[in-house]
């Protein structure tokens, strides 16, 4: 039984509307998406004024931090953008950017609450600058989300980045799987066995999703492949969000094929993103299900699914 706040959440995003200052972008088809549209409504945001909702969508944050039974701190995680084959940003292509600035300041001002999961893109020309500099800053992980940053992890051109991710001990948390919540340009990118070379580069990481495609119609979950590998002491899972890490299909039961897994799971809510419970009926009981609200306050329920 756990006692007291235990827990880090290690997928929770920081959402901002630009405001000239702050280093964030969204593209106005981002803005027009109906997922977007109902995060505004959800959180009640003004996108006529971004620096009262981005204050707005803190604060929320922050109340169902401190409320949360277990949950102790939370991983704020950056967006960043598609780079073309020169390096230099390519706003024309990106969807979404929360700048690495952005989540730095935001964590340093609540370090008893936050820490900084900035994100890097190994198509920058300056990736390896970057790593520097957000380690020097106090950065806890990066995240990627290749899928949307149109890249792929597995170019050996990255070589370099891993290698220095691994030497400033930095996590490489990538998104698994399908992308639906951005607009996922190439699927495939979020294969997991692109992460090999990461691994073999010496990074740690960790595969978002809990290795899932979040598709039962396509090869559901890859944990056993991740988990087998010869680099496995190195890559960990993230249950975020239980709606998409489907209990219920082919992930569960390679979980409970391979006990290995366990030691490797982290705990990952994906906040703002909703969280249903219907992938758990018929594993639980129907009124626990019923009655949980974990999806209008994901990380006050954190406990509810451990």
């Amino acid at each position: 039984m756990m006692t007291g706040k235990t827990l880090i959440d290690c997928h929770v995003h920081l959402a901002a509307l630009p405001d000239g200052d702050n280093g964030c972008y969204i593209s106005p088809k981002m803005l027009r998406s109906p997922l977007f549209r109902f995060l505004l409504w959800k959180h009640q945001l003004s996108p006529s004024n971004p620096r009262e909702a981005n204050r707005k969508y803190l604060d929320d944050l922050l109340t169902e931090l401190r409320a949360s039974r277990h949950v102790q701190k939370a991983v704020l995680l950056g967006m960043d953008g598609v780079y073309d084959h020169n390096g230099r940003l390519n706003q024309a292509h990106t969807d979404f950017l929360i700048g690495n600035d952005y989540v730095l300041k935001t964590a340093r001002a609540y370090p008893n609450e936050f820490l900084a999961g900035v994100s890097i893109n190994p198509q920058r020309r300056d990736a390896v600058e970057e790593v520097h500099r957000c380690a020097d800053g106090g950065a806890a992980l990066v995240k990627v989300l290749p899928n949307a940053q149109q890249f792929d992890p597995a170019d050996t051109r990255y070589k370099a980045f891993y290698r220095t991710l691994a030497e400033r001990k930095l996590p490489f948390l990538s998104h698994v799987g399908y992308e639906f919540s951005l607009i996922g340009k190439d699927q495939s990118l979020g294969d997991p066995d692109r992460l090999r070379l990461a691994l073999d580069e010496g990074a740690t990481v960790i595969a978002a999703h809990a290795c899932s495609y979040g598709l039962d119609a396509v090869r559901e979950v890859s944990a056993d492949a991740a988990v087998t590998s010869r680099s496995a002491t190195r890559i960990s899972m993230p249950t975020s969000p239980p709606s998409r890490c489907p209990i219920g299909s082919g992930c569960s039961s390679i979980f409970a094929s391979t006990p290995s897994c366990y030691e490797r799971l982290l705990f990952g809510t994906d906040y703002p993103l909703s969280v249903f419970h219907v992938a758990a009926w018929g594993r639980v009981a129907f009124g626990s299900a019923a009655q949980d609200d974990s999806d209008k306050k994901p990380l006050r329920s954190a406990s509810r699914g451990l």
